[in-house]
């Protein structure tokens, strides 16, 4: 075989230098796929521990996690620890981390190069042509390129770990809704106990004579009703059961877990926050989004104003030998798309447009903040009072009256009926407390999320801007 041409072995030379460069540079898998971001996300926000699922050891520890929490009653930080553990939607979302990572290695990595070979005749005469061909329009926009992807990867991160803190807030109050639930349940059975015991004594005094059927109908009806509101009241609690059951991704005698008795008490004081709308803007996570989506869509109009004239552009190195002398052809060739008919303005125009595009959305996103954390700020704050005006005059006050009654009771100046009907009003009177403390619990898990944000707010990025190399005509 006779020894390559000098322009041709220097091409090659340079060539395999270009690569080799290239090559050196290409992004490689990190040990944890960006995990590092989203635990320390949780650490910082929520002071929980996540844990991504890769390995059967990894699950082994998660499960024996969820065993010792399972182990006791569950609180709501224990409960909001187990879902970030235990979800398994959460686990799925945690592979979009691997999923993107892979893509953006994928984008430094340069497409494998084309050989062709050909063996044409014509009479006496054979040619046979070998060609390797490298796209050079993919190595020209191999940074931009792996910048978008890169961009891409932070963004994938910024969702997940947004989805680990939107878990936890929906934990937080499901958690809240099936505890209330339940104590709702046990108020609702003392009602209609209650109840129970005056339409029997009204019917016995009906029957001796000392009540009227108007009378007695009146205490029937109020057995009904109250048998009707345990019912609505044990149903709300199975399905406020099953929904947290769901989050914490529990199944089998797992879903037996055990709640405590009560909800937590209400705090002395509410939060301070006078200046909730700029803490909300500074570190909400989905205004921060769709910054981030409005710098990456306007990195990536510039990658198509760069690359609106090169689709294609594709190097080969040829070496074409005959039968006939001469006995060889050494030697190159480059081939590009001449813009005559597509300048590429359509394109140009499409970016400048989705640029747009996400300029308003983020405008949108960050009214749509001030006015989320302002309604939840004083959703908690109303909440708060409403709690307390139940637990420090309405409950106390309902108590007096019993007791002032049963005294009157026992000096026989009232009758069983009305010491009855003040003991209903007074169990009433505690579970409305319950209500507006779960409400109160419920609108601060509600400000919590608004100060971090929502995911169905944050501005989409729109469709990656990236060249669009084809392959060479030859």
């Amino acid at each position: 075989m006779l020894p390559v041409a000098r322009p041709a072995r220097r091409l090659a030379r340079y060539g395999l230098l270009i690569l080799a460069a290239v090559v050196s540079g290409c992004a490689s898998f990190s040990p944890d796929s960006g995990f590092s971001k989203v635990e320390s996300t949780a650490k910082e926000r929520l002071g929980k521990e996540v844990r991504w699922a890769r390995s059967e050891a990894d699950q082994d520890i998660i499960d024996q996690r969820v065993r010792e929490l399972l182990a006791k009653p569950l609180s709501a930080e224990d409960a909001v620890q187990l879902a970030l553990l235990n979800n398994r939607g959460l686990q799925a979302m945690f592979q979009q981390l691997g999923i993107t990572e892979a893509e953006f290695v994928q984008a430094g990595r340069l497409p494998n190069p084309g050989f062709s070979f050909g063996r044409l005749t014509r009479g006496e005469e054979v040619e046979i042509e070998r060609g390797l061909h490298f796209n050079l329009a993919r190595l020209l926009a191999l940074p931009l390129i792996r910048q978008v992807e890169g961009r891409r990867f932070e963004q994938t991160q910024a969702m997940v770990a947004m989805n680990v803190l939107v878990l936890a807030a929906d934990t937080r109050k499901a958690y809240v809704n099936a505890l209330a639930a339940e104590e709702t349940v046990r108020y609702m059975r003392q009602i209609q106990q209650a109840a129970a015991a005056t339409a029997e004594l009204a019917r016995r005094m009906e029957e001796v004579g000392n009540f009227n059927k108007l009378a007695r109908a009146r205490e029937q009806v109020f057995q009904a009703d109250a048998a009707l509101n345990l019912a609505r009241a044990e149903l709300a609690q199975r399905s406020t059961r099953e929904r947290l059951t769901r989050l914490l991704g529990l199944w089998g005698a797992q879903a037996q877990f055990v709640l405590p008795e009560r909800l937590p008490d209400l705090p002395k004081e509410t939060r301070d926050l006078p200046d909730v709308e700029r803490t909300a803007i500074g570190q909400r996570l989905d205004v921060l989004a769709a910054r981030l989506a409005t710098e990456q869509t306007a990195k990536n109009l510039g990658l198509t104003r760069t690359t609106r004239f090169v689709n294609v552009l594709e190097l080969g190195l040829l070496r074409n030998s005959f039968n006939e002398p001469p006995p060889r052809e050494r030697g190159w060739e480059i081939s590009l798309e001449l813009p005559l008919f597509d300048w590429g303005d359509a394109r140009v125009a499409k970016a400048e447009a989705i640029y747009m595009e996400s300029v308003h959305r983020a405008a949108e996103t960050a009214i749509n903040a001030r006015s989320e954390v302002r309604e939840a700020y004083t959703g908690y704050r109303l909440a708060w009072d409403i709690a307390r005006h139940h637990r420090d005059e309405i409950v106390p006050l309902r108590k007096l009256i019993a007791e002032e009654n049963l005294l009157r009771y026992n000096g026989m100046l009232i009758g069983v009926f009305e010491l009855l009907a003040d003991a209903r009003a007074q169990i009433q009177s505690v579970n409305n407390y319950i209500e507006s403390l779960r409400d109160f619990w419920t609108a601060q898990a509600d400000l919590d999320m608004a100060l971090i944000g929502k995911p169905s707010l944050a501005a989409p990025a729109g469709p990656a801007i990236t060249a669009e190399p084809g392959g060479a005509a030859h």
